[in-house]
Parts: C-alpha cells; structure tokens; sequence
C-alpha cells in the first residue's frame, strides 16, 4: 500500500516541475525594448542617437515604432488636442504628418537595422530645445515590456563631439525596470504566475488523491477475485 501511494503521488509532483517551468520559461525568454540607462549628453548641434533595441532580437519592420516625448501633455482646454509624434513609423514608412513641427526633416530611423530589433532614432542638429526624456513604444509588441525611455541632455558648455555610438545589441545595457516604462499589466503578472501555479497544484493534488483511491480499490477487488478464484479451484474432498 504504501509504495502505490508514493508512486501515486510522484508524478503530479515531476508534472508541477514541467509545467512550472513552461510558465516560466515565456517571461524569462520574451523580447523586451530596452534603452539607456544613462542620458545621452550633447552640445548645441551635434547629431545624436537616442539608443532603442529589442533583446533578443526581433524583426520589427511590420510593426509600428512610436518616439514621443511623455512630459508633454495635450492641451486640457482642448479636447481636440494631442501630442504630437517626434517620430512615427507604421506600415513599414515614415508618417510625416502626425509629428511635431520642430523635428521635421531632423529625425529618422536606421530601416536596414530594423529587422534585428534595432528602434534607434537619430536626431540631427539638435538644440536646447529639444532636451528631455524621449520614450519609444511598440504598441503591439506581445511583450511586458513595450516601451522604454531615454533621456537627452543639450548643453551648450559641453565640447562638440559626436554621439554617433556603434549600435550593436551587445552596447545595450540589460533591462532595468527603471529605465523601461511597462505595460499597465506588468505588475500583475507575477500574481497571475502565482494563482496559476496554485490552481495547478491542488488540481494535480486532487488528480492524484482521486487515482490512488481508484488503484487501492481495484487492488482490493483484484485481491478478492484472486481469492474466491482460489476456492474455485480447490478441489473438495
């Protein structure tokens, strides 16, 4: 009896590993946009890269890439208003005309790097005007971690030099949860993982006590069957 029931019970248990590890292995695996951890310094007139990548690397070129600036908010006396893209790309092009006026003709993306996860923009001949945290955003992105955001600083008593970095996935920092702004469910998704993994425990649980009830009855009926067959069998005197 007691090596059924051990038996009986060790299997839910090498089960709860497997599927532990197929909840897990998604989040630890999935693509996420990650930038700068610090702020990327410039003087009055230098061309600069604001650093985007997806890690690991995906091909984005069908998706749409949204840079805008988060401080800015609409006109709140303007139900009309909104914010303005500094830079917009949808089906698989520049869209011009939904962003701010001030960066026309001075921004764009790096498109023969797209398809390895590369969202940099580049910004050209910058000014004070354009310092601030700049955020890219690939909304349909099937990640936890959609966005990220970079900061520019344009100080005119910092010598020109140029900002132009090697944009080699390996220059990108990790993903710090401060400097990548998450989905509204992000914070979730560890209770989700948790409830999950409590339900298939006492589902396991309950699977288990209800077959090693069936086992110990069909051994109890196979030990009196094998035992009325015995009497069959004696012969009478």
């Amino acid at each position: 009896m007691s090596r059924l029931s051990s038996s009986s019970y060790t299997f839910p248990l090498w089960t709860l590993i497997l599927c532990s590890a197929f909840l897990i292995a998604p989040v630890q695996g999935e693509v996420v946009v990650i930038g700068s951890n610090l702020p990327i310094i410039a003087s009055p007139g230098d061309d600069v890269i604001l650093p985007c990548q997806l890690v690991p690397m995906f091909d984005v070129q069908g998706l749409t890439v949204e840079w805008s600036k988060p401080d800015l908010k609409p006109d709140p006396s303007d139900r009309l208003s909104r914010v303005e893209y500094v830079h917009l790309y949808r089906d698989r092009k520049e869209v011009p005309d939904m962003k701010m006026a001030s960066y026309f003709r001075r921004t764009e993306l790096f498109m023969d790097d797209m398809k390895h996860g590369n969202i940099s923009l580049k910004i050209l001949n910058v000014s004070e005007e354009d310092n601030g945290r700049y955020r890219c955003f690939i909304p349909k992105l099937r990640s936890r971690v959609k966005a990220a955001v970079v900061e520019l600083v344009v100080d005119p008593n910092v010598a020109k030099t140029s900002t132009m970095a090697p944009l080699h996935p390996r220059n990108f920092p990790t993903p710090d949860p401060q400097d990548t702004t998450p989905t509204n469910g992000r914070s979730r998704v560890p209770v989700v993982v948790i409830v999950v993994t409590l339900l298939l425990v006492l589902t396991l649980a309950g699977f288990a006590a209800y077959f090693s009830r069936i086992f110990q009855k069909l051994k109890v009926r196979n030990k009196q069957t094998n035992t009325n067959m015995f009497f069959l069998l004696v012969p009478l005197d």
